[in-house]
């Protein structure tokens, strides 16, 4: 049996095939001005990949902020429940799922079968995801993959507004004219940003295990801050970023059993 779930997020668009439940493909493709083409490329760039033929699917489940845009899709999935299905697929253990994206932070419960129990959402404010990191890297003149490492070279970590981008940026810009240095700079956006998200956790109530997933579960920077605050572990699978195209294959796989 073969399956596929499609991810169409703000930034780009994810691509994850399934065989036996097994992955056989992963594709990605910028968003742009254009997500439904992206979708196709994507997910022809998965096919190829995977050495067969779009006949060969016989089940795409599609998810995210554009998921309606996936023209090749046979259903649609919430990214909570999708995020869900993933994290227990990847972590048997796990109960909670963290998904820090582009733009937006969430967090499932679910239960032994990857079922979603409960989520919560953060405000649509960039604040608390990844295009706040973009923003200050700008700010701080550091290219973005750079944050992560330089952060981890801090002491201390100096304060900043993590209520919104604006203010964040304003304060990075005053840090940077008292002349502190940068690593303690790039600490404080990421521990900024784990206040913003670390709140929201808590009113879903933390359950281990705890996984993270999204493409910020790929910055160590924000990873090791999360950790501070939080004071637990987390686990974070090969590729984070695929945790939603991965929980809509799953998805799919469930429902063409039930046909």
């Amino acid at each position: 049996m073969i399956t596929a779930g499609v991810d169409l997020g703000t930034q780009s668009v994810k691509v994850v095939i399934l065989k036996h439940g097994q992955v056989l493909a992963r594709s990605k493709a910028f968003s742009g001005f254009d997500p439904a083409r992206a979708a196709e490329q994507a997910f022809g760039q998965a096919l190829r990949q995977a050495g067969i033929s779009s006949s060969d699917v016989l089940h795409v489940t599609a998810t995210g902020s554009g998921m309606d845009l996936a023209s090749n899709a046979n259903s649609t999935v919430s990214m909570m429940s999708a995020d869900a299905k993933a994290g227990v697929y990847l972590f048997p253990t796990a109960r909670t799922v963290v998904d820090v994206g582009a733009e937006e932070a969430r967090a499932v419960k679910c239960d032994d079968k990857g079922v979603m129990v409960d989520f919560v959402v953060n405000e649509r404010c960039a604040a608390g995801a990844g295009t706040f990191i973009e923003a200050m890297a700008r700010a701080l003149e550091v290219k973005l993959e750079e944050m992560g490492p330089l952060s981890l070279k801090a002491e201390r970590a100096s304060s900043i507004n993590a209520s919104c981008v604006i203010f964040g940026e304003s304060d990075v810009v005053s840090l940077i004219h008292r002349q502190e240095p940068k690593p303690e700079i790039a600490r404080a956006i990421f521990d900024a940003m784990a206040d913003r998200i670390s709140p929201m956790m808590h009113r879903l109530g933390i359950t281990p295990d705890v996984v993270l997933v999204g493409g910020v579960a790929k910055d160590v920077g924000f990873v090791a801050s999360l950790k501070r605050k939080l004071g637990i572990e987390l686990l974070i699978p090969e590729y984070p970023e695929y945790a939603g195209a991965l929980g809509a294959a799953l998805v799919a796989v469930n429902r063409v059993k039930k046909v």
